[in-house]
């Protein structure tokens, strides 16, 4: 039997573990009718031994080679595990905004004592690539990290690369057996060797090869001490050289990891909602009717929300309102003729989720309005709605997108108790393509009219797959748009939902009120799950008026909506919030007089200078969380929360630090008071290396609400309170 020919001996730098996935991007289609599942394929017989000559001895048959596991990937030379952050193991992007950083991190390790390295390898969108190297952060366990950032949108990947470092493997044995007089002059000849192997085999400028051609003739001076010998090789230089430029052996690549990198609007940003028609609404005392406001009385309003720092003016829904079981005030079911029904009850003989309502005006007005918001620097967000009134022409034009009863009747939506016999619920399984398909030609309507940004209400109601086909669909050609979930509902689906594309969601925030309940929830939203669910804080809503709110006074509306702001980098309020709107409706957490059912005029003239209630407003106070946060950019990050002791219960001190590219250290520190009733005092107890700072400096502690300048340092007390403010800003100084 002839030899076997040897297989080619490949260069270490030549063997990855697996060929990296590039990330790319398909357009999405409507789904199809489901097929059924292929049978598994059986797997194939192995093959048979060679022939070979029979042994004169009789010997037992080779053992059978057993397949690897199923859709298992080899580990390769140097094993990388546990790369973080991924999203469902790494088949949907994790996400971050231009500049966020945050930390890749991953385990890396070998057999032996051999010295082991690794980096992350970023690719950008148009292919070109960044190399970092990564530090081990516990040698003990193989832990290892980096922080990155991208510096513009797209769809980035990253991989983790592990490998053998002859450098660091020479530098630690020589410096030991050198020092010990062992194989002195083996382990100075093998570190010269080691450097002529990083001359060859990675391009150098003459400068950087001069470095190590100096080292190589040091290490070789036997006119030299062994001692000033090794020097040569381990100098300061050299080791920063051989970082810089690594001799790698084994090269172990995990896969590549898609990484969706967007504006920073969609991590940042502070959100006003009103009803349009409600502002300049006014009622007629001679005929005892509302006239509606229109987008140019709503435009009306935009200076006063721009003055108070806010980004997005989110709009209810603005389309045709359903007579058919039209609702009357608070959701009841008398109704006057001319009550002006929910928003959220769409479609009328005027037309569905493509047009608007004619009381608001024209899509002229509409574009106006937006235009105006652009100049006044604040975005546009609609309310998308995927439901129907009973009139509404989808009803009549496709009623089997609709759940019908066996009476016949078509099923009205309910969230027990609550009854919406003015919505009918799509069904989405009835007819995927027809629903699909139409869905999306409605959002390209309000695409073509400068909507960039849209708050869907209850998408949890809808299937995942539509929701992460019609963000996908939408991003080939809109990359900036930002959907918003509005998805009270258990963590699983508001988890999903981040992953499939929603770039916010809201939460659970407006029922947090203790302290544990606080820190727990947000370090979770600010380390598990940053990397793909982004929170919005609401301290209200037009449907949510928790106890804590209807009861807690002036400290209770302004220490909630200063938490919301600087806890997380995206919050928002509802209309009538600045002028602390506290009555509930009987037996329900909502405001009475819901203004979905009816029109409201706050009189907003009368809170203005020298108006009869001047001073009643807390506008001010928005104004000030909100100018602190836009000249604050530790505030437009999430990640970067950290919490600190203190020794009260009702006493939350947490810090968010940014280093900006400038090298300028943004620190903020917070100092709540969560008891909106009550003075509250406590020490407190800083991390400082959180804050950049020693355990045992001080600094100027300046108050951003107050004005006031403390000196503070790892220990210190607070009084807060509804007698003075309930809250600190602090920004922390540098002496």
């Amino acid at each position: 039997m002839p030899p076997r020919a040897k297989k080619p001996v490949e260069s270490p730098e030549s063997v990855p573990a697996a060929a990296p996935t590039p990330a790319t991007a398909t357009k999405p289609k409507a789904p199809a009718k489901p097929r059924a599942p292929r049978a598994p394929r059986k797997p194939a017989a192995p093959k048979a031994a060679p022939v070979v000559e029979a042994a004169p001895v009789a010997e037992a048959p080779p053992p059978k080679r057993v397949p690897p596991t199923v859709g298992s990937r080899p580990l390769g030379r140097i094993p990388v595990a546990d790369v973080f952050p991924l999203v469902d193991d790494g088949t949907r992007p994790s996400k971050s905004v231009v500049g966020e950083e945050f930390d890749i991190t991953a385990t890396v390790y070998r057999e032996g004592h051999d010295a082991v390295n690794a980096n992350v390898v970023l690719t950008a969108p148009d292919g070109a690539t960044t190399t970092l190297p990564m530090r081990c952060i516990n040698p003990g366990l193989d832990h290892w990290t980096v922080t990155v950032s991208a510096p513009a949108e797209g769809l980035w990947s990253y991989r983790v690369e592990g490998w053998s470092d002859p450098y660091g493997t020479w530098h630690h044995d020589a410096t030991i057996k050198v020092a010990a007089d062992v194989d002195t002059e083996v382990m100075l000849e093998e570190g010269a060797r080691v450097l002529e192997r990083a001359l060859a085999s990675i391009e150098h400028t003459p400068e950087q090869a001069a470095v190590l051609h100096d080292a190589i003739w040091k290490l070789r001076d036997v006119s030299h001490s062994p001692g000033n010998r090794l020097r040569g090789g381990v100098s300061t230089a050299v080791e920063q050289e051989m970082a810089a430029r690594p001799l790698r052996d084994y090269v172990t690549a995990s896969p590549d990891y898609p990484w969706l990198v967007e504006r920073e609007r969609a991590l940042y940003g502070a959100w006003y909602e009103f009803f349009p028609r409600s502002e300049g609404c006014r009622f007629d005392e001679a005929t005892g009717l509302w006239q509606t406001g229109t987008f140019a009385t709503a435009a009306e309003r935009l200076p006063a929300v721009a003055e108070m720092g806010f980004d997005v003016i989110y709009l209810t829904p603005i389309h045709p309102i359903g007579r058919v079981n039209r609702k009357g005030p608070n959701n009841t079911l008398i109704v006057d003729e001319h009550d002006p029904g929910s928003p959220y009850a769409i479609g009328a003989a005027e037309g569905g989720h493509d047009a608007i309502h004619p009381e608001l005006g024209t899509f002229a007005d509409f574009d106006a309005f937006v235009a105006r918001a652009r100049e006044l620097g604040l975005e546009v967000a609609l309310d998308i709605a995927l439901q129907c009134a009973p009139d509404h022409p989808w009803v009549a034009e496709h009623p089997e997108w609709f759940t019908t009863r066996n009476d016949g009747t078509i099923a009205y939506a309910e969230n027990p108790p609550k009854k919406y016999q003015d919505i009918y619920p799509l069904n989405f399984d009835n007819d995927p393509q027809g629903i699909y398909a139409e869905v999306r030609r409605v959002i390209q309507v309000w695409l073509d009219h400068g909507v960039r940004i849209f708050r869907v209400d209850n998408p949890h109601t809808k299937p995942v797959e539509f929701w992460e086909w019609l963000i996908g669909d939408v991003a080939l050609d809109y990359p900036e748009t930002i959907w918003l979930a509005e998805a009270f509902t258990r963590p699983a689906m508001m988890h999903g939902l981040g992953k499939i594309g929603f770039q916010q969601s809201y939460t659970y925030y407006a029922w947090r009120n203790e302290k544990w309940d606080l820190e727990s929830y947000c370090q979770e939203l600010a380390r598990d799950s940053a990397h793909y669910m982004r929170p919005s804080f609401w301290p209200t809503t037009h449907d949510i008026l928790t106890p804590y709110m209807t009861n807690g006074g002036p400290a209770a509306w302004k220490l909630r909506a200063a938490l919301a702001a600087t806890l997380v980098p995206t919050y928002g309020i509802y209309a009538g919030y600045e002028l602390m709107e506290a009555e509930p409706r009987p037996g329900a957490q909502e405001q009475i007089d819901n203004e979905k059912y009816e029109f409201k005029n706050r009189h907003w003239e009368d809170y203005e200078q020298y108006g009869p209630k001047a001073g009643q407003s807390i506008g001010w106070w928005l104004a000030l969380v909100n100018r602190i946060r836009r000249e604050h950019p530790a505030l437009h990050w999430l990640r970067n929360l950290r919490f600190h002791n203190a020794e009260n219960s009702h006493v939350m001190v947490f810090s968010k630090r940014r280093v900006l590219p400038d090298g300028t250290d943004d620190t903020i520190i917070v100092v709540a008071n969560l008891d909106p009733h009550h003075n509250q005092a406590s020490w407190f107890h800083l991390n400082m290396p959180e804050l950049g700072l020693g355990w045992d400096d001080s600094f100027p502690a300046h108050d951003l609400v107050t004005g006031a300048t403390w000196h503070w340092s790892q220990h210190n007390w607070s009084y807060l309170g509804p007698d003075n403010e309930p809250i600190h800003i602090v920004r922390v100084g540098r002496y």
